[in-house]
């Protein structure tokens, strides 16, 4: 090596974490300088997160889901706050609800044929990572199971929904704001509770015989829940509500 020369050692983008996520700092390696994580993750791991949707050719016009499937023209995405402030693309939030389009012919539990539960035209909302996005008569769909499908929703507030088959909507306790000890806890530090208030209950899940079996709880409940379940929404009234299947929760409270 000659004198005064310096090799800057190499490293394959491979060996390097998803810093999606990671808030902006300067970090350093030896012999490469600093570098902003942020930039970096803009630049060149964005990609590894992007959920592209599945493009139908023009010349199909007609889509029919099978068995227990169901397709949903999803709602597009609110582009201004409620204050009117504009939202760029990374900012919004991905719609999780839209409508019944088609549905299958349903399933078969024993000697019984079941029916999907939701018919074409009612407005829906679905777990956050279910299903599969496809492009179709120029708009975005999801086709996926009857069983991903929460509930119904006819209206914008999520304290109307109608959950179904053994799914439960819970009205989340608010957060404790002192410690025992009486110390005040910032926003960071404060716990997720698992408890909360049922607001409604499904119609409870099928046995083999294809009959329902009504749910353990009830609208009223209070109610302690497995912490890392369910689907989390945010109300109208600022409150936080989670949709979870009944067996996510553990004990009635009293």
């Amino acid at each position: 090596m000659a004198s005064g020369q310096l090799t800057v050692p190499t490293f394959s983008a491979r060996l390097v974490p998803s810093f999606e996520g990671l808030k902006p700092s300067t970090l350093k390696f030896a012999s490469v300088g600093p570098f902003k994580a942020g930039s970096l993750a803009q630049r060149s791991f964005r990609g590894l997160v992007v959920r592209v949707a599945t493009v139908v050719a023009p010349k199909y016009t007609s889509l029919k889901p099978l068995g227990d499937r169901v397709l949903v023209k999803i709602k597009t995405a609110e582009e201004k706050t409620q204050g009117g402030i504009l939202l760029p693309t990374t900012a919004q939030t991905k719609p999780q609800g839209g409508e019944v389009v088609a549905v299958g012919e349903g399933r078969t539990i024993g000697k019984s044929q079941i029916e999907i539960s939701v018919k074409s035209g009612r407005q829906v909302v679905y777990s956050k990572y279910a299903g599969t996005e496809l492009e179709f008569n120029g708009s975005t769909h999801l086709i996926l199971k009857e069983d991903d499908i929460l509930g119904i929703l006819e209206t914008d507030d999520v304290k109307d929904l109608k959950p179904l088959n053994e799914r439960v909507l819970i009205k989340v306790a608010e957060a404790e704001e002192k410690t025992a000890g009486g110390l005040l806890l910032t926003e960071a530090s404060k716990e997720k509770p698992s408890i909360g208030t049922v607001i409604a209950v499904g119609p409870g899940p099928l046995d083999d015989e294809g009959n329902r079996k009504p749910l353990l709880v009830s609208a009223g409940n209070t109610v302690m829940y497995s912490k890392y379940a369910g689907n989390d929404f945010k109300g109208s009234d600022g409150s936080d509500y989670i949709v979870l299947r009944a067996s996510d929760v553990m004990a009635v409270l009293s």
